[in-house]
């Protein structure tokens, strides 16, 4: 290992920008950011730009520690064998260890006519194209929101409180995280603002055309523009890459957030799998993943062993427009509690929690090692359970980064 250390973070989310301003704890590190847009965006903000209230672009200079190299580009291959990634542009940059935060997106509708008919909102791109296809679409236009699970709910909301005529395409419950006295909540908001509902297996959307959705029923229902909130997706670097992911695409890896094939390649944020069995993905769970994976590679180069990660989630928030939200609180497992805060104040509840997950990253960068979170009780219990259920597969041997100094 050379005198400087120099850590790759492939990912300027949530995630990526927490570890890489957690490894300036170290003066002996370099650090080097590489990420597709010069800015930062808070995802939990991109229904606010579709909705015109935000526009989800923050200033990488205000959220991002001094002397992190930050690269506007993309990682298209990881060349563990080499220790480098290979970059859109051509180059290469070589690396002693590579944090992988590579976040996630939409997943691939493969309902018919979906893909070429109904638009995405999980990247600032899609939010942008999507704000302008409403700007140029009739005021009285019938969009439909498929999906309900948060960015479905916040999006159903946000539209139809500027005015727009939304039918929320359920395809099952309502908010299916949510506690029923919360779920009952959002139902009487969204339908203050106007928003049809429809619940049930039979809501599911079997087909997309461009100017209408049919259901699993056999309806087909009339909608000018089709947003499709149905699912997230991880990027396939990993898999392109030759390392080992869940079904999903996620990075295997251990509790401590190490990559099962090679010691080098931590990950954090919605692209890791730790024991495939990976946490929920959100902002809050990608920034505390982001410390841990730093603190995983800040132990290894103190000679160190790295710990287990230790999460739990207390709640989930979800906005229901500008003046409303539902503040979800949930149990250590992340299971919804019966107590909830909504009105006004989960809306201010909900405010307050996009403008810390911002604030945690500015403040690590000032103090880096000062982000803290709560710990669960509970993940190796799940984890027990799980492998009794799962036959066990046989674990290809690590690189080690004695045994190459060694070599």
């Amino acid at each position: 290992m050379s005198e400087n250390t120099h850590v790759v973070v492939t990912g300027g989310g949530y995630a990526g920008v927490m570890a890489a301003n957690r490894l300036t704890q170290r003066d002996d590190l370099t650090v080097t950011l590489v990420n597709p847009r010069p800015s930062f965006v808070p995802r939990l903000r991109l229904h606010q730009l579709v909705g015109g209230t935000h526009d989800a672009v923050v200033d990488y200079a205000g959220i991002l520690a001094a002397g992190i190299r930050l690269t506007v580009d993309t990682v298209t291959r990881i060349d563990a064998a080499a220790r480098s990634v290979v970059l859109a542009s051509g180059g290469t940059v070589g690396y002693d260890y590579l944090l992988y935060a590579v976040g996630s997106g939409a997943a691939e509708p493969r309902v018919p006519g979906a893909a070429e008919f109904a638009h995405q909102i999980a990247t600032l791109e899609a939010a942008q194209h999507l704000r302008s296809v409403l700007d140029a679409s009739p005021a009285a236009a019938a969009v439909s929101v498929v999906g309900a699970g948060p960015s479905g709910i916040e999006t159903a909301a946000e539209l139809a409180e500027q005015g727009h005529r939304v039918t929320l395409l359920c395809g099952g419950v309502l908010g299916p995280y949510l506690h029923p006295r919360a779920r009952r909540t959002v139902a009487r908001r969204l339908a203050r603002l106007g928003v049809t509902v429809l619940e049930g297996p039979e809501t599911k959307v079997t087909a997309v055309t461009r100017d209408a959705v049919r259901l699993g029923d056999g309806r087909e229902l009339p909608s000018a523009v089709t947003i499709w909130t149905a699912g997230f997706g991880v990027p396939d670097l990993a898999a392109r890459s030759g390392l080992r992911t869940d079904a999903e695409g996620r990075l295997l890896t251990d509790e401590t957030l190490t990559s099962v094939d090679d010691e080098r390649i931590v990950a954090a944020g919605d692209a890791a799998a730790p024991s495939d069995l990976p946490f929920r993905m959100s902002a809050y769970g990608a920034g505390c993943l982001g410390a841990h994976a730093a603190d995983t590679v800040l132990k290894r180069l103190a000679g160190q062993q790295p710990a287990p990660i230790d999460l739990s989630f207390p709640a989930m928030c979800i906005s229901l427009g500008r003046s409303a939200a539902v503040f979800q609180l949930a149990r250590k497992d992340d299971t919804a509690m019966r107590l909830y805060v909504g009105g006004r104040a989960g809306a201010k509840l909900k405010e307050l929690s996009c403008s810390l997950s911002v604030k945690h990253l500015a403040d690590e960068a000032g103090k880096p090692g000062a982000h803290s979170w709560p710990k669960g009780d509970n993940r190796r219990e799940q984890l027990r359970l799980e492998r009794q259920l799962q036959p066990q597969q046989p674990e290809r041997g690590r690189v080690s980064p004695d045994a190459e100094r060694a070599a």
